[in-house]
């Protein structure tokens, strides 16, 4: 039987939330623990992105690098990787399914219900729409990019 901590994706979005999302996972990790951290930079499709590639790969290595420095003083190994997409829930879901997930972990980014509604959160996506489990991790109070 497959545990649900065997092969983790970790979806992050910056190195605030590298670091906050390491803290909160840390305590479900063992040493048989695989953990794939992927950053996911979203591409307008056809519109106008917020900024350039290179200053979002700039953005995702930073956050990888936060992310190695915890995990290597745990002697825990990640594998990173950017993933490219219109909809960053449904790239989250076809890495996890590429990468052999048995769940995905992540730090919900705030908003409500309302904001939600409007903009249609990778949070609710990820929760309605997963092929595979999910842990949502506390938030410890430390703010990062709306989702």
């Amino acid at each position: 039987m497959t545990d649900l901590t065997d092969r983790i994706l970790v979806p992050i979005a910056n190195e605030a939330d590298a670091v906050g999302t390491y803290d909160a996972l840390s305590m479900y990790l063992d040493a048989d623990t695989e953990i794939v951290v992927i950053h996911v930079i979203e591409k307008a499709g056809g519109g106008i992105d917020k900024a350039s590639v290179e200053q979002r790969r700039e953005i995702a290595e930073q956050s990888f690098e936060a992310m190695r420095g915890l995990a290597e003083s745990d002697d825990v190994p990640i594998e990173t990787q950017i993933h490219y997409g219109t909809d960053v829930a449904e790239t989250i879901n076809d890495a996890a399914a590429e990468h052999g997930a048995t769940t995905i972990a992540f730090r919900s980014r705030g908003g409500g219900r309302i904001l939600d509604f409007l903009s249609g959160s990778v949070r609710t996506k990820l929760v309605t729409d997963s092929d595979v489990p999910l842990i949502v991790l506390p938030r410890d109070g430390t703010e990062t990019e709306e989702d």
